[in-house]
C-alpha cells in the first residue's frame, strides 16, 4: 500500500503553557484535495507553521509528535527546506512586486540565465547578479503555469494596475511553477475573488489534483469545500474533531462540528428588557483596515444593549470598531445618540462619549514604558482635560495626587495584580494589561463602549471578571456596549444580539441561543436555504 504523501502524527504544541495543538493526526494522500477548517484559534495556522518549519515554532521549543513525507519522518526547519521537499504555500497576504511583470513575479529567485559565454565569464567574476536572463524560457514557464490555472492574460503584463483577483492566481502560479511541487497549501484563496473567479480557481485545483499534486485547502466557505474537496478535517480548540470524506457529510454537519457546542444562556440575562431608543446607527460603513476590510455595513444598536460582533478571522469584524474610532480610514454614515459622528477623527469620537478598548493592547491601547496610573488617566487627560490643575491661571500640570488615588481605586475595582499604581505597565501579565486598558476606557465615563477581543490571551479568572464587569456596566449604568470577539461562546454568554460579519459584510444578526448550525453557516457565508 502506497504511504500517505503527508502524515501528522500526534502533533502537540504549546506556547508558554497555552496548549494550541493536542495529539493531532492527519493523513493526506497524493492528488487529494484536503479541506482544513475550524474557528479562530482552532490550530490551523500553528499546524501549517509546523509544516513549513516557521521560526515561530522552533524559537518557542518546537513541537511534540512527528511529521512524515512519503512515509519518511521529516523535520522541516525553515520554509526553504519545505520548498526542497516539494511543499508550497499561498498566504492570504500577497507577496508580489507591482513594478514587475507577471513572469518576473512568477520566476523571482528562480530566474533562468542565458546559456552564453558572456554569462559564464560575468558569473564567475561578479556572481549571478550580472548575468543576462533568458526571458523567452521564463515566459514559457510562466505561460504554462498560467494556462494550468486557466488565466487568459499575457505573461509579460505589468502587475501594477491588475485587479486584485489576478494577484491570487499569480501567487498560485508562482508556486506551481516550482519544480517538484508535491503539496500546495492554499490559505483562504477565494477570499478576494469574485464568484466567477472562485469557480475558475476550483477548476484549477481539480486540474492540479489530477496531476498528483495534493492540496490543503483552508477555507471558511463550506459550499466550496463541499464542491471541491475529497476529505475534510475539522479542528476545534487545538484538537482534531474529525477527518472524513466530504461525500459522507454536508455543510450543516460541518458547521455544527466546527462550532461544536450548544451554548447555555442564563435566562435572566437573556430576557432583560431593553430601550427602543437607538444609541448607534451605522449606514454603508466601509473601512480600509488591512486584513479586516469592511465593505458596506448597516447596523443599529439600542441604548443599554450588549451587542456582539463575531465572525471568522480576516472577515471584517475588527474593522467596524477601528473604522468608527478613526484608527483606520473609513467612509459612511455613523450617528451616536442622534448626532453624526465625524469619521477619521479619533479625538472627536472620544469627546462625544464613545470609549474604546482596542484588540491591539500593546500597539494601540497602552504606553508600556509608563506607569499603570499614567496609562489609566492619559486618554481622559488628553481628551477631557481631567486630572490637571492650573498654575498661574494658564499652566496645566498633572494632578499627581488625584491620578494615583483614582488609579488605586481602579486597581481595586478591576483586581489588577501589580506592585503599585507606579509599576510600569509593560511588566504586567497580559490579563492585567487588558484590565488597564479597560480601566483607561472607563475613566473617560463613556456612554457607549467598544471592546475588541476583551479576553484574548488572558486566563479564565480574568475573563470572568471582565465579562462580569461589562454586564454590570450595562445593567447598572445603562451603558451601551459593543463587543467584538473571536470567542463565540463568550459572545453568547453576555450579548443580547450577535451580528456575524462575513467577507466584510453583515451576514446576519442572531440571538445568543441560536444553534451552532445557524452560527456556523452564517460565519461561512451560507444560509439554511443553501
Amino acid at each position: 500500500m502506497e504511504p500517505s504523501l503527508l502524515s501528522f502524527k500526534n502533533i502537540s504544541k504549546d506556547y508558554a503553557g497555552n496548549q494550541v495543538l493536542k495529539d493531532v493526526n492527519i493523513e493526506i494522500k497524493k492528488g487529494e484535495i484536503h479541506a482544513l477548517i475550524g474557528e479562530n484559534g482552532a490550530g490551523k495556522s500553528t499546524l501549517m507553521n509546523i509544516l513549513f518549519g516557521m521560526s515561530v515554532i522552533h524559537n518557542t521549543g518546537g513541537f511534540e509528535g512527528s511529521m512524515e513525507i512519503d512515509g519518511v519522518e521529516t523535520v522541516i526547519k525553515s520554509p526553504f527546506e519545505a520548498m526542497e521537499h516539494g511543499i508550497g504555500m499561498v498566504h492570504q497576504e500577497f507577496m508580489l512586486i507591482p513594478g514587475f511583470t507577471i513572469t518576473e513575479n512568477i520566476k523571482i529567485n528562480r530566474e533562468i540565465p542565458k546559456k552564453a559565454i558572456y554569462n559564464e565569464i560575468t558569473g564567475k567574476l561578479f556572481g549571478n547578479r550580472m548575468r543576462t536572463l533568458d526571458f523567452r524560457a521564463m515566459n514559457q514557464d510562466a505561460r504554462a503555469a498560467l494556462d494550468t490555472l486557466g488565466m487568459d492574460i499575457e505573461e509579460f503584463t505589468l502587475l501594477r494596475g491588475l485587479p486584485i483577483g489576478y494577484m491570487q492566481f499569480i501567487e498560485i502560479a508562482r508556486e506551481i511553477d516550482k519544480k517538484g511541487i508535491k503539496l500546495l497549501v492554499l490559505d483562504e484563496p477565494t477570499a478576494v475573488l469574485a464568484e466567477s473567479e472562485a469557480d475558475n480557481l476550483l477548476k484549477a485545483m481539480r486540474n492540479l489534483a489530477s496531476q498528483g499534486i495534493a492540496i490543503i485547502f483552508i477555507s471558511h466557505r463550506l459550499n466550496e469545500i463541499i464542491n471541491v474537496a475529497d476529505m475534510v478535517t475539522i479542528l476545534r480548540d487545538g484538537e482534531l474533531v474529525v477527518t472524513k470524506p466530504v461525500s459522507d457529510t454536508n455543510a450543516i454537519e460541518i458547521a455544527e462540528l466546527m462550532i461544536g457546542r450548544r451554548v447555555v444562556i442564563d435566562k435572566e440575562e437573556s430576557t432583560r428588557e431593553l430601550s427602543d431608543d437607538i444609541a448607534l446607527s451605522v449606514k454603508d460603513l466601509h473601512v480600509a483596515m488591512a486584513g479586516e476590510r469592511v465593505r458596506g455595513i448597516d447596523l443599529s444598536v439600542r441604548r443599554g444593549e450588549i451587542f456582539g460582533i463575531g465572525g471568522l478571522a480576516g472577515q471584517g469584524k475588527l474593522g467596524i470598531a477601528n473604522g468608527i474610532m478613526g484608527i483606520y480610514s473609513a467612509k459612511g454614515e455613523v450617528s451616536f445618540e442622534g448626532k453624526t459622528l465625524p469619521l477619521n477623527n479619533t479625538r472627536a469620537v472620544l469627546k462625544s462619549g464613545v470609549g474604546y478598548v482596542s484588540e491591539d493592547r500593546k500597539g494601540v491601547g497602552l504606553l508600556l514604558d509608563e506607569s499603570i496610573a499614567d496609562n489609566i488617566v492619559f486618554t481622559d487627560m488628553q481628551i477631557h482635560g481631567s486630572f490637571l490643575k492650573k498654575f498661574l491661571g494658564f499652566i496645566s500640570l498633572s494632578d499627581g495626587k488625584n491620578v494615583r488615588k483614582h488609579a488605586r481605586q481602579m486597581i481595586k475595582d478591576l483586581d489588577i495584580r501589580c506592585t503599585s499604581e507606579l509599576q510600569h505597565t509593560g511588566r504586567l501579565s497580559g490579563g492585567n494589561q487588558q484590565k488597564v486598558c479597560v480601566a483607561s476606557a472607563l475613566t473617560q465615563k463613556p456612554r457607549l463602549l467598544f471592546v475588541s477581543e476583551p479576553t484574548r490571551g488572558i486566563d479564565i479568572g480574568a475573563k470572568k471578571l471582565i465579562l462580569d464587569l461589562l454586564r454590570k456596566l450595562s445593567n447598572e449604568q445603562g451603558m451601551t456596549i459593543i463587543i467584538t470577539s473571536s470567542e463565540l461562546v463568550e459572545l453568547c454568554s453576555i450579548c443580547d444580539r450577535i451580528a456575524i460579519v462575513c467577507e466584510g459584510r453583515l451576514a446576519g444578526i442572531l440571538p445568543p441561543d441560536a444553534t451552532p448550525v445557524q452560527f456556523g453557516l452564517m460565519m461561512s457565508g451560507m444560509d439554511m436555504g443553501e
